[in-house]
């Protein structure tokens, strides 16, 4: 006898695809304030729709940034469980437009595909957990554990306002664990469960040479270039093979064993796919060596670097002012904040003669985390994969950050299982964002049986 729940994710589809094309053209970019009428549809859309799906309490929770869309149904009594179930409502900007196949905020079908800013990230994934939510309560009346809903709206510009959203409002949000439907899954080929993240910190950097731009031809050759300084500057961080140069970058980082190599030896991939997949040249690295810098290793990137004129045509101008934005993803033991010191020590210990440096922190950073190998929701949500898939997950670790699992742990005391239903090769945050359609019945039965599974009784 089938899941009477299941059969109803999975008869409404049509209906399921129909509500994700009215959440994407909500253009909920919450970077750029030109968005700010996108964003506040896209809040106004969530609090209809989890009021029409059974949710009490549907509102905005706001802490001075952009507010978070809550809603609750605690029918199941003070003495079951009580899970934050978390996705975020915010999307990157759809810049460059004239790269999309397809307009970005009008969801669009191809090739077993559907593509649109935010579909994968995170709109098709959250609709999808919080649908089947809702359709346990249409169908049976309840849920086996207490919800909460959690929708952020600035995971995407680095949850500025969570810690203080969560603070603020500690009594409605109390929760055994957060079950997050952002977070990605690794491969789709692969049942895995991801059970470790890298922190970040991030900064932004300036240098000026001159008081102000100068003409190329009166000046070249006497006066300094703000470019040519800075792509000096940058180049000191990294050596030709790309081990990172900067004193004191690694201090306190947990080193990685031999027992960890072997795992992750153990894991099947193709790195030589992977490399031409996104089009660089072969690295020649074995899979421990190639996980290993990915999930284990800290990094620094500079994400961008501009200055002089940029438009169309040419200018003959000697810049006088050059930017460059910095990254960091860091591992366990290490310190966002110590880690952005020590890189600004060595920018200032190599910045050219003649140059000023300003340096400027764009957040607090997240530090790395993970979810205990015991914990309650993990093994339910793996017990869940297995049931559907016919294949025991495997556990891996996710080389980018989810600013929640760090922001919850610290002031919530509580951890997170990431439960996601988008994959790591959709083009989030690129042109042509797009999320598989086979996601919808997978993800449907995955998260029925986690429901079921985790509310079973103890």
């Amino acid at each position: 006898m089938g899941d009477a729940v299941l059969a109803r994710l999975l008869a409404g589809q049509e209906a399921f695809v129909a509500r994700l094309a009215a959440l994407v053209a909500c253009q909920s970019v919450s970077t750029d304030p030109a968005y700010a009428a996108g964003m506040a549809e896209a809040r106004a859309w969530w609090i209809a729709r989890l009021t029409a799906m059974g949710f009490e309490g549907a509102r905005e929770l706001g802490a001075g940034g952009h507010p978070a869309v809550t809603a609750r149904w605690h029918g199941a009594g003070a003495t079951a469980p009580t899970l934050l179930v978390y996705g975020h409502y915010d999307v990157q900007p759809p810049d460059p437009v004239a790269a999309w196949s397809s307009a970005a905020f009008v969801l669009a079908s191809r090739n077993g595909r559907l593509y649109g800013r935010g579909v994968s990230d995170d709109k098709g994934p959250s609709l999808l957990a919080m649908e089947t939510l809702g359709a346990f309560l249409a169908e049976e009346g309840r849920l086996p554990f207490n919800v909460t809903v959690l929708l952020e709206g600035e995971e995407e510009c680095g949850s500025a306002s969570l810690a203080r959203i969560l603070d603020e409002n500690r009594d409605w949000l109390r929760a055994d664990a957060v079950l997050s439907a952002d977070g990605a899954r690794w491969r789709a080929d692969l049942p895995t469960m991801t059970v470790a993240t890298r922190g970040n910190m991030a900064m932004e950097i300036s240098l000026r040479t001159a008081a102000k731009d100068l003409h190329s031809g009166r000046y070249g050759g006497v006066a300094p270039n703000a470019l040519h300084a800075m792509a000096r500057l940058v180049a000191t961080l990294h050596d030709e093979q790309g081990t990172i140069l900067v004193e004191g970058f690694g201090d306190g980082a947990a080193p990685v064993t031999e027992g960890d190599r072997a795992a992750l030896s153990a894991i099947p991939y193709d790195v030589a796919a992977h490399d031409a997949s996104i089009g660089i040249a072969p690295s020649g690295r074995d899979v421990a060596g190639f996980l290993e810098r990915l999930w284990l290793k800290p990094t620094l990137d500079v994400n961008g670097m501009w200055g002089g004129y940029t438009g169309a045509g040419g200018k003959t101008v000697i810049p006088a002012e050059a930017f460059a934005k910095l990254s960091m993803r860091i591992v366990p033991g290490q310190q966002p904040k110590r880690v952005a010191a020590a890189v600004e020590a060595h920018l200032r210990r190599h910045c050219p003669p003649g140059a000023t440096l300003t340096v400027t922190s764009a957040r607090d950073g997240s530090l790395a985390t993970a979810v205990p190998g015991d914990h309650p929701l993990l093994l339910a949500a793996e017990a869940a994969l297995e049931a559907t898939t016919g294949r025991r997950p495997l556990r891996v670790r996710m080389g980018a950050t989810l600013p929640l699992t760090d922001i919850v742990q610290r002031v919530l005391g509580i951890d997170t299982v990431m439960f996601s239903f988008a994959t790591a090769d959709e083009d989030f945050h690129a042109p042509d964002e797009n999320w598989r359609e086979s996601a919808m019945p997978d993800g449907f039965a995955a998260w029925v049986a986690l429901v079921r599974k985790f509310g079973a009784p103890r």
